[in-house]
């Protein structure tokens, strides 16, 4: 699925989701795969249920979904801060696509970047002072960096191709990435300084929305392959990019992983049942159940940290 700009990476799941290698065995640096246990906590999405998209969210069993926007304009892409007190997000009510961030039940919601270009795709730091993201600001699609406040944005790519879908690691010291610098996009990793720049990935289609695990071993990312049905599916690996493994493999379009905080589960997007919807299953793959079962678009799930 490639997003030529920050505006199609804030809206891409409106069409799409409706190392290493080749596969080399179970990423067992993970921890435990399976469980008995149900999920809990809270996950926020995106959704268009309401006439145009806005933030949702919802207990991790699928109750209580609750509208958190109510723009005239796009929001979406939420993004929990570490201590679920505040939610970054991409809002194109400015009329075009910014940062915003707004408490956890919607209110003082403020535009962060405010911008003229594509701002999007916010993710935090693990102690909540600065927030990536992308921006085509400098004429291209790169990554940047700025305070939780909005000041001192500082460009960490630089890079003619597309670099988008920041990630930032749990133990702070990296930002992942996607980028088709090499061609197609991959999955790369760098300091949170934008140095030592490195490809994770090396296998044909399309990487995108890659997400650490809470341990920071493993990296669960959206992999549309070249030579099957064009359908994304929900991978992890190693966090060196080995021992790719499909974990949802199914024939519809799965993608937009997000991990519970204990690392037991992953929600994501899927077609499946002919609509794109969110559901969860536990980190192997196994046993997977619809959250949101509406007409409309759910997508862009965001679990939240413990608080």
């Amino acid at each position: 699925m490639r997003r030529s700009s920050v505006v199609v990476g804030l809206l891409a799941v409106l069409i799409a989701a409706c190392g290493g290698g080749e596969p080399a065995g179970p990423p067992l640096a993970c921890g435990p795969a399976s469980t008995s246990a149900a999920p809990s906590g809270r996950i926020a999405f995106h959704s268009n249920r309401d006439g145009d998209l806005e933030i949702y969210v919802m207990s991790a069993d699928g109750s209580d979904q609750t509208r958190l926007t109510a723009s005239p304009e796009l929001d979406g892409t939420p993004a929990w801060s570490p201590d679920a007190s505040k939610i970054a997000f991409g809002s194109m009510r400015d009329g075009n696509s910014e940062v915003y961030v707004m408490d956890a039940d919607g209110s003082g919601a403020a535009n962060l970047t405010k911008n003229p270009a594509e701002d999007g795709n916010p993710t935090w730091s693990p102690d909540g002072s600065k927030i990536a993201f992308s921006s085509e600001r400098d004429g291209n699609v790169d990554i940047y960096v700025m305070s939780a406040d909005g000041s001192d944005p500082t460009r960490l790519t630089d890079n003619e191709a597309v670099d988008n879908h920041p990630a930032w690691s749990p133990d702070g010291q990296h930002i992942l990435f996607v980028s088709n610098r090499d061609g197609n996009f991959e999955v790369y990793v760098m300091s949170t300084d934008g140095s030592n720049q490195a490809r994770l990935t090396n296998v044909e289609g399309d990487e995108s929305v890659p997400e650490w695990s809470p341990n920071g071993k493993c990296i669960a990312f959206e992999r549309a392959e070249a030579d099957g049905d064009g359908s994304p599916e929900v991978y992890v690996m190693n966090a060196d990019g080995s021992g790719m493994t499909n974990i949802s493999d199914n024939p519809a379009g799965d993608g937009v992983p997000t991990w519970s905080p204990d690392g037991l589960h992953i929600a994501f997007v899927s077609d499946r049942d002919g609509n794109p919807d969110i559901y969860v299953m536990n980190a192997d793959g196994s046993d997977p159940v619809r959250l949101t079962e509406s007409e409309a678009l759910d997508a862009f799930p965001d679990w939240a940290p413990l608080p």
